[in-house]
């Protein structure tokens, strides 16, 4: 046992205790925030930015493709006065990813839930009486099997003619920002990928990708040729009496391609009468849809 006089147990060396005292440590108690988050009233959808965020002229339809086709899903789906949103950061996120939806939850917590982009139509359908059955709002099981073709077509060659027509990030954005935006790499895009700009008779291991712009705009414009042809007159796509996610989809990249700065890429859809005119159709009900969400 150990005397009264012996130093406690576990007591640092007077040393160490010197050092410590160097860098005390001081408790302050909690600053009260003035700020209180707004409850959720209504479902708002969190989106990148659009093209035009002056007052006057503000535009609800985000520039971004994947956010747009999401708008446009729910717009199609029958909803109306969705709130969006474009003042929180992609980081902010689920999965660091745009878009979400926050919606208010009927338990009366004013938090409310965010969803995923994926969990999105799982929401729709309790939304809307009856939801859109086994065939998706499709007329019949060959055509659902076929937009899957067409989904894979707008997301392969579209997608990556879109993607090149995009301008270079800055040298800001490359350096300055911690957290860039999270999109698919081109070469993810093309069938079949291109070759790495080394190959194995390099000294270097493969590195980077070398991708062929006339090879992916012949590509792109078959894809709107044969869009084009597939819609025909018709209202919506392969024939649906109803809108599907595959007119959702189609939307969104004929209307990011009819506002590109590339020449080449906007004038390709533009010389579709069918496709210029059902894009404006669908635009009109889309952007009835939403209104941004004011904050206070």
């Amino acid at each position: 046992m150990s005397s009264p006089s012996s130093p406690p147990f576990l007591s640092l060396p007077k040393p160490l205790r010197h050092f410590f005292a160097l860098f005390p440590l001081y408790t302050h108690p909690p600053v009260r925030s003035s700020y209180t988050a707004q409850a959720v009233t209504a479902p708002t959808l969190w989106i990148h930015p659009p093209r035009n965020e002056i007052a006057e002229l503000e535009d609800l339809l985000s520039r971004d493709v994947e956010c747009l086709k999401w708008q446009a899903y729910l717009a199609l789906r029958g909803l109306s006065k969705i709130h969006v949103r474009w003042d929180v950061t992609e980081d902010g996120a689920v999965d660091g990813r745009f878009p979400n939806l926050h919606v208010p939850l009927e338990g009366g917590d004013s938090g409310g839930e965010l969803l995923a982009a994926h969990l999105i139509p799982g929401w729709v359908d309790e939304q809307v009486d009856g939801g859109q059955g086994e065939l998706e709002g499709y007329v019949d099981e060959g055509a659902r099997d076929e937009s899957r073709a067409w989904v894979s077509l707008m997301e392969g060659h579209v997608h990556a003619a879109l993607a090149l027509s995009q301008p270079p990030p800055s040298v800001f954005s490359v350096v300055f920002l911690p957290f860039p935006s999270k999109h698919r790499a081109l070469n993810t895009m093309l069938n079949p990928p291109p070759a790495p700009l080394n190959g194995f008779s390099s000294l270097l291991p493969p590195y980077g990708t070398h991708v062929d712009r006339n090879a992916v705009m012949l590509q792109y414009r078959d894809a709107v040729a044969s869009l084009s042809e597939r819609l025909g007159t018709d209202k919506w796509f392969l024939g649906s009496v109803t809108p599907t996610a595959l007119d959702a989809l189609v939307f969104a990249y004929l209307h990011c391609i009819l506002h590109s700065k590339d020449n080449a890429v906007r004038i390709e859809v533009a010389r579709r009468v069918n496709l210029v005119a059902w894009e404006r159709r669908v635009q009109g009900q889309v952007r009835a849809a939403f209104q941004r969400r004011l904050l206070t």
